[in-house]
């Protein structure tokens, strides 16, 4: 297997498919490199290079106790790219993996990036606060951390089952075997790792990060996201991050990748070549 270890002794695995400008892949969680695999076959077929990781503590990568926070996962993907020498590079994230990159952005600068694409992202904040009205109670974390802890399986496959994919929507075409991709690869993550990654991806506030994109940016999100409702991120990244570009998808679910697969592949498409 393509693995890196970090400083602290964690083997990050990676996949390095294709030749050509790189495009580096962060995933959502708790899932792994293989959640990319639709949008890295179609465009290492375009004459790209496509790197996906595995988060520390998800997929194929080891499993520390520590470090299951949004300042390491952003060192973690700066020591790929020092490792794999990677240059004008198009950063894209989903969900968890969008917080990702701008934390990696905040901490790192944008030496070794030329553009970057939020999907369906986590930023500014999901949480709800006194500054952040708009957000998600902590009820709402608290409620996935007592399913995960009473019975992991079965809340991943509810999960999968219902609003990451829309598939609780009633007209819904519903695939069983998208369901059980995304079970599988929520199993494979440390149960450690992804408690803590709740708390990573609903706490984090990347509002300065944000502020210090100054690549062209493209933001997509499904207007009927139910796990990261729009309107207290895409629709406010948009106007934190500088010439950025805001595309709403039209019924779209929180897994446009999947679920909206051959728009979304062309639109990345078109902004790498732009």
């Amino acid at each position: 297997m393509s693995t890196i270890t970090t400083k602290d002794g964690t083997q990050i695995y990676y996949k390095d498919w294709g030749v050509g400008q790189p495009i580096v892949f962060s995933h959502g969680w708790p899932l792994s490199a293989d959640a990319w695999e639709s949008q890295m076959f179609f465009l290492a077929s375009h004459g790209y290079r496509c790197i996906a990781h595995d988060r520390r503590g998800h997929g194929r990568s080891s499993q520390p106790w520590h470090g299951n926070d949004m300042d390491t996962y952003a060192d973690d993907l700066a020591e790929l790219f020092e490792a794999l020498d990677i240059q004008d590079a198009v950063m894209i994230g989903h969900s968890t993996g969008g917080g990702e990159v701008a934390r990696f952005i905040g901490r790192h600068g944008t030496k070794r990036v030329s553009k970057a694409v939020l999907i369906g992202a986590v930023p500014p904040l999901m949480l709800k606060t006194e500054v952040n009205p708009g957000g998600l109670p902590i009820e709402v974390f608290d409620g996935f951390r007592a399913a995960f802890l009473a019975d992991r399986s079965q809340f991943f496959l509810d999960v999968a089952s219902g609003p990451f994919f829309g598939f609780n929507r009633p007209d819904a075409k519903v695939s069983q075997g998208l369901i059980y991709s995304w079970w599988m690869q929520g199993m494979m993550a440390g149960h450690k790792n992804a408690y803590d990654c709740i708390k990573a991806f609903s706490e984090t506030d990347f509002t300065e990060d944000l502020k210090k994109f100054d690549v062209p940016t493209l933001i997509i999100h499904g207007d009927d996201d139910q796990i990261v409702p729009i309107g207290a991120s895409a629709l406010l990244s948009a106007k934190l991050i500088k010439n950025s570009t805001l595309k709403i998808y039209p019924g779209g679910s929180h897994s446009l990748g999947d679920t909206s697969k051959e728009q979304l592949n062309a639109d990345l498409l078109e902004f790498v070549k732009s």
